[in-house]
């Protein structure tokens, strides 16, 4: 038998720590290349599932569905009534992620880690109110919004006209879905008031308007004509083919997507009277655990509603504060009014646009690509269509694919006329360095960086149009350079504007507490409205009655704007003399859309580097 002695002995040893060194550092890797493998299938899987089954979703989220692996047949959403309303497939997708260790996870992976799980967390507690939501609301349902996303699907190619057209297809079988869903809601005694219910009945019959449709001008055949013109200038399709889809498209539109809003309205007609409640969320039975949800929900704000009112009334009366300063130290400013914007040096939106771009440069970052590239993306700024003005927000903007984001469209809505300042504001909400310059520098980013792809589905409210709102605010000091050696009191005017617009949105954030929340009725609100100088009862009553009906909608805007304050606040006193805005928003950018407490979190741990 072969001796090694000591010296075999201490060889045998080293090789065999030798040995486990070498496999705990290889089970090392596995285990955390294992959660990674783990973590990016189940993102994939959900990534894929949200978009499956609605191609609507899909072609305004990709514009190359076939790269990731999505190739379905055109089809719209049916509803269909679920016992457990998709929770047991939540509690599914929570159990996966609980088996997914986030300290094995890199560190993009880690934070989208934690943003899902609170995402799920919330979605999960959203199941118990089954019946809250308003799919067909007077101000924001699909009975108008699904016309405007049709004008505006784009078409590439010839099978985005085909998938258009099996959408039409399928337009009678959605709506009778949200039907039946109402139907339940009424059930339930969770059905809109009989004044809501009476103006979806007028949109339906309006928004499809008889006349236009026999007439071959409503913009659902202008627009479609449109696009398949564009098509043809490129030679992608044929005068035959565009002949062909341009009939195809009057006969879905007059045989089954009109009558499928009339079949909407007459089953309102029905339902009108059966609501119980034409006030707030908590005169329904679970009213105000629901409403603390929509709020965590839709505002991306862990904060307590009592936290919440505090911070709006101290906002609130700051504000206030600062406005009756400013009348004091010039009283001249009560003379002022929109009127006298004639000062201000643009009138076209899109030299408002390019003017913005320029005077961000040094507040805001470039996109995120090299200066070779040249990446600048394309804008187009349309009106809303007369016969949706009413319907229509003041403007939006259309968010571009995550896989094309060369071109985007914004839209203003021309019924109030707005007038210079405003639309100024407007655009830099909508557009830059707002909604538009937002959505492109994060998803750019995000590509870059290849987050992962349920990034891209994580929806945000509060992180959306809270900046919207905070960039709109910097916007009004770039509008006063604009002006002010011409007209310094037309400057200080411009921010009475300011103040003033934000007085309003706090005012009505803290009534969509007191309504929903605290059951504030008509009088009451006519009340704190009379102590504030609005009398106008058909203002009161519109005011109360469009919170009502869009719970929360305010404070999306709002609180979301405030939550960027207090972060911008926290980043100053952390950064010291390094902080600049350039640098904040660079950092909220390439986060990404998050929500709030991502957000501290990610800026509290910069601490630590």
């Amino acid at each position: 038998m072969p001796s090694f002695g000591k010296t075999g002995r201490k060889r045998r040893i080293t090789f065999l720590a030798a040995f486990v060194l070498s496999a705990a550092f290889v089970l090392g890797i596995y285990l955390c290349t294992n959660d990674s493998r783990q973590f990016q299938k189940l993102t994939d899987e959900l990534f894929c599932s949200e978009l499956s089954g609605n191609t609507l979703s899909l072609h305004y989220t990709l514009a190359f569905p076939q790269n990731y692996g999505i190739d379905e047949p055109a089809c719209l959403p049916a509803y269909e009534p679920e016992t457990d309303h998709g929770a047991d497939d939540i509690r599914s997708m929570l159990d996966r992620l609980s088996k997914i260790s986030p300290k094995r996870l890199n560190d993009e992976d880690a934070y989208t880690y934690e943003l899902l799980n609170r995402y799920l967390e919330l979605r999960l507690e959203g199941t118990a109110y089954p019946y809250y939501s308003d799919p067909l609301s007077p101000s924001s349902g699909m009975q108008s919004g699904l016309p405007v996303l049709l004008a505006d699907y784009t078409f590439r190619s010839e099978k985005d006209v085909d998938d258009y057209l099996h959408i039409l297809d399928q337009t009678d079988t959605y709506f009778d879905g949200l039907v039946q869903y109402e139907k339940e809601k009424s059930e339930n005694r969770l059905f809109m008031s009989d004044a809501s219910a009476k103006k979806v009945i007028e949109q339906c019959c309006s928004i499809m308007d008889k006349d236009a449709l026999s007439s071959g001008t409503h913009f659902l055949h202008t627009t479609f004509e449109e696009r398949l013109d564009a098509m043809l200038q490129e030679d992608i399709i044929t005068e035959e083919q565009k002949i062909h889809w341009i009939s195809e498209n009057d006969r879905l539109l007059t045989t089954v997507m009109a009558p499928a809003y009339e079949r909407t309205a007459d089953a309102f007609t029905i339902l009108q009277e059966s609501g119980s409640n034409d006030m707030g969320l908590c005169y329904f039975p679970d009213g105000r655990a629901y409403y603390e949800y929509l709020l965590a929900s839709t505002t991306g704000s862990s904060r307590s509603i009592a936290d919440i009112k505090t911070m709006l009334f101290n906002d609130f009366q700051q504000n206030m504060a600062a406005l009756h300063s400013l009348f004091l130290r010039y009283p001249e400013l009560s003379a002022l009014s929109s009127l006298d914007a004639t000062v201000f040096p643009y009138v076209s939106p899109e030299e408002m646009v390019e003017d913005l771009k320029k005077r961000m440069a040094n507040d805001f970052p470039p996109f995120p690509v090299s200066e070779d590239a040249g990446f600048n993306p394309a804008y187009t700024i349309k009106s809303v269509s007369p016969s949706m003005e009413d319907y229509c927000s003041p403007a939006y903007y259309l968010t571009p694919p995550i896989d094309d984001m060369s071109s985007n469209i914004i839209y203003i809505n021309h019924k109030n006329a707005p007038d210079a300042l405003t639309l100024y504001t407007t655009l830099a909400h909508e557009g830059y360095p707002g909604h538009l310059y937002q959505t492109v520098y994060s998803q750019l980013y995000m590509n870059q960086e290849n987050a992962s792809s349920i990034r891209y589905l994580l929806h945000y409210g509060g992180y959306v149009e809270g900046w919207a709102l905070y960039v709109e605010n910097l916007s009004y000091d770039y509008a006063k350079t604009l002006v002010q050696e011409k007209n310094p009191l037309i400057a200080t005017y411009y921010e009475a504007c300011r103040l003033n617009r934000n007085i309003q949105l706090c005012l009505y954030s803290l009534l969509d507490i007191a309504i929903h929340y605290e059951g504030a009725t008509p009088a009451k609100v006519q009340a704190i409205l009379r102590k504030l100088g609005i009398t106008d009862s058909e203002t009161v009553s519109a005011i109360y009655t469009y919170i009502v009906e869009e719970p929360v909608t305010y404070l999306k805007y709002y609180l979301g704007f405030m939550e960027f304050t207090i972060l911008r606040n926290a980043a100053q006193t952390l950064w010291g003399d390094a902080f600049t805005l350039q640098r904040f928003h660079r950092f909220v950018l390439e986060t990404g859309p998050s929500d709030f407490q991502g957000l501290q979190d990610r800026l509290a741990a910069q601490q630590l580097q």
